[in-house]
């Protein structure tokens, strides 16, 4: 454990914790902020992952088709993880601004960007079109999507972390949370009905681009629906304090952060290596191996995902109201350990070839990894003060990306190649799951943590109404 450190204000900038500007919004304008966070997360999570399980199926042949046919994978895969590598810059970029101008502004740029990105690759020319310059242009489009999504969790849910009352604030901010198997079911249910009614020509052809597409009308619905929120009340309240205090900190959400929560960011880096390997292996690689290694068809191995998507889209929000109610770090480290022991278990059932088999490897895996992500929203929000928590937060989850997802399906496919086995990808995940334990286990609880940044000075004394607020400790 490390010790706390306050962040020192004056006693005249101390709000009681009764103000207007901390008190919680009214249920329907809650209501009304969660429902925009996770349309706006659902589309681009849709964006992202659709790109995921192209790559896996056709971008292969489409982009790579000189190669090998699992070399042709790996190399689709790359370009999938090149997307994960520009996660940490738009992490900063929009961290940084996010933490200045507000988290409203910088979600709606965010979905441009991710939307406008998409709509550009179901556009694309093939190799067969324009040669090399096909998956250059791939590539840099991938790499705008991650750009964008770097930006889009942190804000979507600190927007709704800022507007929730402590006591729900695991189960509310588990709704934006949603939007990743949301996105995930909305994508394999596209691509799931277009390779059931196309046939593997039509769809090599030209059916691929159709959910691409698709993704320029579910922008125009998700920025409909975010200009309609308010801007956080608890950002708005420290902005007007920084501003009075004009303290280079304020200015610069990115020195603050590595000045008084580096170990914070550490923590939720390795917190992230068993949900975000476990996941990307269960709903990404899966359909890489269940092709490849089980003989299962591409439809097969897509139903599949899109039943456990949506089992795992229904159990997130009860996770994160367990949050609440036993904290974080428990229901966190019961995903972690659960997903480990899963492993074996998982690829057995999807080496029988069954369909039922395949769907009960991929639920309970998706069941499991829920209890990580769930919590993920809130115990990330919690560990950061008003004024840096953009970034904070921002960085500790898309840093991690680079390491966890970017590779996971790369690295899984790599070892599926050279050892023909599922042993090895099971002792990778669960290497992972022994660094996320490790950090969520020196991590402190932080559910009953206050997010209004409002804590005394040192010299003044703790004021009784600023006891709880301990956001802002390192």
């Amino acid at each position: 454990m490390w010790r706390h450190v306050n962040v020192p204000v004056t006693p005249q900038e101390v709000v009681p914790m009764s103000s207007p500007a901390t008190a919680p919004p009214a249920p329907n304008n809650l209501k009304r902020i969660v429902a925009a966070s996770l349309i706006g997360t659902t589309i681009e999570w849709y964006d992202f992952f659709l790109y995921g399980s192209a790559a896996a199926l056709v971008f292969n042949k489409l982009f790579f088709p000189d190669s090998d046919p699992l070399v042709g994978t790996l190399l689709s895969f790359l370009t999938y993880a090149v997307g994960f590598a520009a996660r940490p810059l738009g992490a900063l970029v929009f961290g940084h601004y996010g933490d200045r101008l507000g988290r409203k502004k910088l979600l709606v740029l965010s979905l441009l960007l991710m939307g406008g990105a998409t709509f550009a690759i179901g556009l694309l020319p093939t190799h067969a079109s324009i040669g090399a310059a096909a998956p250059v242009l791939l590539t840099v489009l991938r790499l705008v999507q991650g750009f964008a999504l770097g930006g889009e969790w942190g804000g979507a849910v600190l927007l709704v972390s800022e507007h929730g009352d402590a006591e729900r604030r695991g189960f509310w901010a588990s709704w934006p949370q949603t939007g990743a198997p949301a996105g995930q079911l909305l994508a394999t249910g596209v691509l799931s009905l277009l390779t059931a009614v196309l046939s593997d020509a039509a769809f090599g052809s030209w059916g691929w681009r159709i959910p691409f597409l698709l993704s320029g009308v579910l922008v125009i619905v998700g920025l409909w629906i975010r200009l309609s929120v308010d801007e956080s009340p608890v950002f708005q309240q420290a902005r007007e304090r920084a501003e009075a205090r004009k303290e280079d900190d304020e200015r610069l959400p990115l020195v603050a952060v590595l000045r008084h929560h580096w170990r914070d960011v550490l923590v939720a880096m390795g917190a992230r290596m068993a949900e975000n390997i476990s996941y990307y292996v269960i709903t990404a690689f899966i359909l890489v191996y269940a092709t490849v290694s089980a003989g299962v068809s591409k439809q097969t191995a897509l139903n599949a995902v899109l039943i456990g998507s949506a089992v795992h889209f229904a159990v997130i929000p009860a996770w994160g109201a367990l949050s609440d109610r036993i904290g974080r770090r428990p229901v966190y480290l019961l995903g972690a350990v659960g997903i480990g022991l899963w492993m074996f278990p998982f690829f057995s059932l999807v080496d029988t070839g069954r369909f039922g088999s395949l769907v009960l490897a991929v639920t309970v895996g998706l069941v499991l990894h829920g209890a990580m992500y769930a919590p993920q929203a809130a115990f990330f929000s919690e560990m950061f003060a008003t004024r840096m928590r953009y970034s904070g937060a921002s960085i500790g989850a898309q840093f991690a990306s680079v390491a966890a997802g970017a590779p996971a399906p790369l690295i899984a496919t790599a070892l599926l190649a050279d050892y023909g086995s599922s042993t090895p990808i099971a002792l990778y995940v669960i290497a992972a799951v022994l660094v996320t334990v490790v950090a969520v286990g020196v991590a402190q609880e932080t559910r009953h943590r206050d997010l209004a940044d409002v804590a005394p000075a040192p010299e003044a004394g703790p004021a009784p109404e600023a006891e709880a607020a301990d956001a802002r400790t390192v």
